[in-house]
């Protein structure tokens, strides 16, 4: 069942007439798959992709490899240049990029506990950058991420204040 925050953002994208699409690692189609659930997906979701492994991060995706050894697959600056290319690939009005660490076994550390996820999101009022760490299970992790982006996007659109 979506959740009433994800409602809330579709019903808030539709009345604008926006499109929006995802670009996703960790949460592996989730937010593409929660906001198909809302009554007004027809209206809104343009589409996604799921770039979960770094080859399709740098092969389909773009993303130079220097910034990947840089910063990580799981980083703010991965995230926003992979909102950056999902947004011109699907020409979308509100586009979103999800990267962190729902599991061990990835770049987690002191200052990255798993739990860490990275949004970046592009709106025509400005683009989101959230870092925050969640708990729980990875399914709990992945839930709490999705219903915060859409937190991040509807009180954008409420605010309708650039930057």
């Amino acid at each position: 069942m979506t959740s009433e925050i994800i409602i809330k953002c579709s019903e808030a994208i539709a009345a604008k007439g926006w499109k929006i699409a995802f670009a996703e690692s960790a949460s592996a189609g989730k937010l593409s798959f929660e906001f198909s659930l809302s009554p007004v997906s027809g209206q809104i979701l343009r589409g996604g992709i799921v770039c979960y492994e770094v080859f399709v991060k740098e092969e389909i995706m773009l993303v130079p490899h220097d910034l990947i050894e840089t910063y990580t697959p799981e980083s703010a600056e991965v995230t926003s240049a992979l909102a950056e290319r999902a947004a011109v690939i699907f020409n979308s009005d509100i586009t979103v990029a999800l990267t962190g660490l729902t599991t061990p076994g990835g770049s987690e550390n002191e200052e990255k506990p798993v739990g860490t996820i990275f949004i970046s999101i592009i709106t025509p009022m400005g683009t989101i950058n959230h870092r925050e760490v969640f708990t729980g299970s990875p399914q709990e992790i992945l839930q709490q991420a999705a219903d915060k982006t859409a937190s991040l996007i509807f009180e954008k659109i409420k605010s309708n204040k650039p930057y």
